[in-house]
């Protein structure tokens, strides 16, 4: 009896991730650990927010009584706003924080990085973006000049493979297979970037003059 497989789907999530401004030094440290769990960090940006761009960013959490002081909190110093992308990033970003009570955490999941970096419910070292509605909206806001696509899947995902990426890859496949080199993966790679067909192409009249 044969087994009906699911189509194979393409994709990937992003999120959005925050070191908040008490944890700051440890910046090198997290990263580390955000890119061993098998994220990629797409966008980066160091900034201060005013108390103000915290009550917009926070705007869901208006009204609650600890808002003031997270405003407050937030706004104390520099933070670290990162895009990560993977697949299921926004869920896979939430487990590795745990618990948004830092003390709750440490008994629940010590081994999140709340437990790890955080003191309190107020101050617990990180921030995640709950849902994918939170992520764009939350991205959006930190990198206004980021544009967000939509995210192909299914059928939509196998078109795009099979007219702007199969036909390039069976190319250099091919020519792999005619040349084979001792390291096929480097040779391929190469080849790769040699024929990019998205490459931007320059006319032959253009004239670059360097400033001295």
């Amino acid at each position: 009896m044969q087994m009906l497989m699911p189509d194979p789907q393409i994709y990937v999530e992003r999120t959005l991730a925050i070191i908040k401004p008490d944890l700051i030094n440890k910046e090198t440290e997290i990263e580390d650990i955000i890119l061993r769990s098998g994220f990629t960090i797409v966008q980066k940006r160091k900034l201060q927010l005013s108390p103000e761009q915290c009550s917009n960013f926070y705007v869901e959490q208006y009204g609650k009584m600890f808002f003031p002081n997270l405003t407050a909190y937030m706004s104390s110093g520099p933070i670290i706003v990162m895009v990560l992308a993977r697949h299921c990033a926004i869920s896979y970003w939430k487990d590795l924080l745990g618990p948004s009570n830092s003390i709750v955490a440490k008994e629940t999941y010590p081994d999140s990085l709340r437990a790890i970096y955080g003191t309190d419910d107020l101050r617990n070292g990180l921030h995640g973006s709950v849902s994918f509605s939170s992520a764009e909206r939350e991205i959006r806001f930190m990198f206004p000049e980021v544009v967000i696509e939509p995210i192909l899947v299914g059928q939509a995902a196998k078109d795009y493979l099979n007219r702007y990426v199969n036909p390039t890859l069976l190319k250099g496949l091919t020519a792999l297979c005619k040349k084979k080199p001792s390291d096929p993966f480097t040779w391929l790679a190469d080849w790769l970037v040699e024929n990019n067909p998205n490459t931007p192409k320059l006319k032959h009249d253009v004239m670059i003059v360097e400033e001295p």
